[in-house]
């Protein structure tokens, strides 16, 4: 039995040990290969519960997948209304803002790998400042704020249109700057060098070490689920919303409620957020890291004596062989 195995949970989800178990007609012949569609391995169904345990806390990502969603659609037609010239002759793609989350994503990481991590292990101790968990935690933070934060951005993009008369006019450019937009593109940035990264170091770290690629696999499955999430909550919006007066219409956004489907979005994240807190309380570290350095303690140990038993039956040889010399003198 490996190390890994030794470390496994086997105190949880009891009932997927039946897998494992020989009846009476597969070991009447203990010759013949077991069938693997009937008959598990212990290390297998170990392995099944370590990737069980991971998924409640792995889900809670979806939803920041969904809220963040919303820049690749909501937050570009609200750029292409508004004001993009960088000087009199050069003017920025809607679609270019999403640049500023990029670095700010960038940077993110840079900054908290170099001042963040030094800072604050002088108080927790920690060789990586915070649990991954907790860096999972700071990231659901700062992308409910960027949630929140694009909600006022929108009311006052319809007041400034409001003022010039531009409400009925969703082609016309509102004397407002795009550069309004780049605090949330910021924060979101922000937000995924907190969360995905911090989620990438949990399945890493707390899925069995015959499955981590497997298991860092289901980062992939989140954002899929949390694309999709956000569709559905887009085209629920817009058919529940009503005819008129509805928060997502189809083509005039000066008329539409954005900055509801913001804070509808916001309360949702709350609630995940709720939800991650729960999933956290009940989970269980894996003691790998700690088991592992014991273990290599062990295996330290016994090399050093057996490099000394080696040793002492070397120079037993060569007394041996000295002495076999001098008496053939």
């Amino acid at each position: 039995m490996d190390l890994h195995t030794k470390t496994l949970l086997h105190y949880i989800h009891r009932w997927l040990d039946k897998a494992a178990i020989i009846t009476e007609e597969e070991g009447r012949d203990p010759i013949a290969s077991p069938n693997l569609w009937k008959l598990a391995t212990v290390h297998r169904v170990e392995e099944l519960k370590s990737i069980i345990r991971i998924l409640p806390i792995s889900s809670s990502g979806i939803l920041l997948i969904t809220a963040a969603s919303h820049l690749h659609s909501f937050v570009i037609q609200q750029a292409r209304t508004m004001d993009r010239h960088l000087s009199q002759s050069f003017r920025i793609s809607p679609a270019s803002m999403s640049v500023f989350s990029v670095l700010s994503l960038m940077s993110g990481v840079v900054l908290y790998e170099r001042l963040f991590v030094p800072f604050i292990r002088r108080f927790t101790k920690n060789p990586s400042g915070i649990t991954c968990i907790q860096r999972m935690g700071i990231g659901f933070v700062i992308n409910t704020i960027a949630t929140l934060v694009s909600a006022p951005v929108e009311v006052k993009r319809k007041a400034v249109a409001a003022k010039y008369h531009l409400l009925d006019s969703p082609n016309a450019t509102i004397p407002i700057s795009v550069f309004w937009l780049v605090p949330q593109y910021c924060l979101h940035g922000l937000a995924d060098a907190f969360m995905s990264v911090g989620l990438f170091e949990f399945l890493y770290d707390q899925s069995p070490e015959s499955m981590r690629s497997s298991a860092t696999a289901l980062y992939c499955i989140v954002v899929a689920l949390g694309s999709y999430a956000g569709t559905l909550v887009v085209s629920l919006v817009h058919k529940y919303s009503g005819k008129e007066g509805n928060w997502l219409p189809d083509r005039n956004l000066n008329r539409g409620r954005l900055d509801y489907y913001y804070l509808l979005v916001s309360g949702i994240q709350l609630l995940n957020i709720i939800y991650f807190g729960i999933c956290v309380w009940f989970y269980t570290y894996k003691p790998l890291e700690e088991l592992t350095e014991v273990s290599m303690d062990k295996d330290l140990e016994l090399e050093q004596a057996n490099n000394a038993k080696i040793s002492s039956a070397n120079s037993e040889d060569g007394e041996n062989v000295e002495y076999r010399t001098f008496r053939n003198e």
